[in-house]
């Protein structure tokens, strides 16, 4: 009898599991399918974070954990003094933005909202501090994402890049518009080069009588192929190609960087970042935590992030997650 008790019990107990994570998925497709209604979240969230605060709060706590209780409670009163007269006194402000690029720039579809939400409330005395980290990727995404930062320089935005560990090849493309670029000591900069590699399976296919047919229009639609066999007139045009790409980025560096000696500086080489300061990729030593807080005495600082919309079956994952924290 309680053998049997003790394996309806576990039945029961397994009904009840499978029920509630059907409920769950149910109740997030009907919320998913809700939220998405409405236009704003058809565009994507932007969000905005008071770094000032941020510090405030980390100060608060250390010195909490450090001062004896009397001068802990006159710090606080000198604190909520300074943040009224903070509140009176008109500041400039610093916009912070976070570009982690990959090999097809896919944080550019950010890029482009953030800048244009900054260019909505642009000032005369506002500073935008880009914290980019890439190693570069395909020359249109990157291309784009460097036209993004232009139009923060043609509204007259201060553009400061900082480099924390790497903005090479694309990266310092993006990088070059700035008015300034602080860099770590060890970032790696430059790489004003283009690289393109691909295998050829030509050879493997006519080995198993695989036969391999293209057809273009225009004597140089296809230069080099993937499966077909590759010939010396069209490695040529490819090689020429790149060395076109090669040249428009050394003067697109000139144009927003003449400074850069690019005989020594765009030979595809990268440097580290006391390097960098010396062939003049870069203009200060500094890491972006120490530029920010350092701006923070003098300047409100905002970060802005804008998140896209995920598919569907990411919001669901991401909401039964969020469901199931709450048991």
């Amino acid at each position: 009898m309680m053998e049997f008790l003790s394996e309806y019990g576990l039945f029961l107990a397994k009904a009840a599991t499978l029920v509630v994570a059907v409920l769950i998925v149910v109740g997030g497709i009907v919320m998913l399918a809700r939220r998405g209604d409405g236009p704003a979240e058809s565009r994507g969230r932007l969000e905005v974070r008071y770094l000032n605060e941020t510090y405030d709060t980390m100060a608060l706590a250390l010195k909490e954990a450090t001062l004896p209780k009397k001068a802990f409670k006159h710090y606080q009163k000198q604190e909520k003094a300074r943040e009224k007269q903070r509140e009176k006194t008109e500041r400039r402000r610093v916009f912070v933005l976070n570009f982690h690029g990959d090999i097809r720039a896919a944080a550019v579809a950010s890029l482009r909202e953030e800048v244009t939400a900054l260019l909505t409330v642009a000032q005369p005395d506002d500073e935008v501090v880009l914290r980019l980290e890439s190693a570069g990727g395909l020359v249109h995404g990157y291309g784009l994402a460097a036209a993004q930062l232009l139009r923060l320089r043609d509204r007259k935005f201060k553009l400061t890049v900082a480099v924390d560990k790497v903005a090479a090849s694309g990266g310092y493309m993006m990088a070059c518009v700035a008015d300034r670029i602080i860099a770590a000591p060890f970032a790696v900069v430059g790489s004003i080069g283009v690289i393109a590699q691909l295998p050829n399976f030509n050879r493997l296919l006519k080995k198993h009588d695989v036969d391999f047919e293209q057809f273009t229009a225009g004597e140089f639609k296809r230069t080099v192929t993937l499966f077909g066999e590759n010939n010396e007139q069209g490695r040529r045009k490819f090689q020429e190609e790149i060395e076109d790409t090669h040249e428009l980025f050394k003067e697109f560096v000139k144009t927003h960087r003449p400074s850069v000696d690019l005989e020594q500086a765009a030979t595809g080489e990268h440097w580290f970042g006391a390097r960098a300061l010396e062939t003049r990729l870069v203009d200060e030593l500094r890491t972006s935590d120490d530029y920010l807080l350092a701006a923070s005495a003098a300047a409100d600082l905002y970060e802005v992030s804008y998140t896209g919309k995920k598919p569907w079956l990411a919001r669901l994952f991401a909401h039964a997650h969020e469901t199931l924290g709450r048991f």
